[in-house]
């Protein structure tokens, strides 16, 4: 699968249909930005059974608010629409696959309930 465009409108339904969802808030201007593009979009490829979204920051700006981006590229990853991720910066290949991993290896159940059992 490659890279898709998320709006505003589109962003809830994304995370809706979809188990596990990447968001990479961009700007065509950022230079790391650039360079992490084809890094992203091999990620992409490797992973069909992941979406993976791109936000254009410049075109985006109330979606780029509204999720507090104050650096970009800044990596956002959804998990049964929970944000588990959020990072500033450009990641090697070698990174964003151990986030990958990590997401997909993320027990949400689990640390809900170990959440609860600590706040009783």
């Amino acid at each position: 699968m490659t890279t898709i465009d998320v709006t505003e409108q589109s962003l809830a339904e994304t995370l809706e249909k979809n188990d596990i969802v990447f968001v990479d808030f961009w700007a065509a201007w950022c230079g790391p930005c650039r360079m992490f593009a084809p890094t992203y979009g091999a990620a992409a490829e490797r992973h069909p059974d992941i979406v993976f979204a791109k936000v254009d920051t410049e075109t985006e700006q109330a979606l780029a608010a509204a999720a507090s981006i104050t650096s970009i590229p800044t990596l956002m990853a959804f998990k049964d629409k929970t944000l588990v991720f959020s990072q500033p910066g450009a990641l090697n290949a070698a990174g964003l696959e151990e986030v990958v991993q990590g997401v997909k290896n993320l027990d949400l159940d689990k640390l809900r309930t170990d959440a609860a059992r600590h706040q009783a």
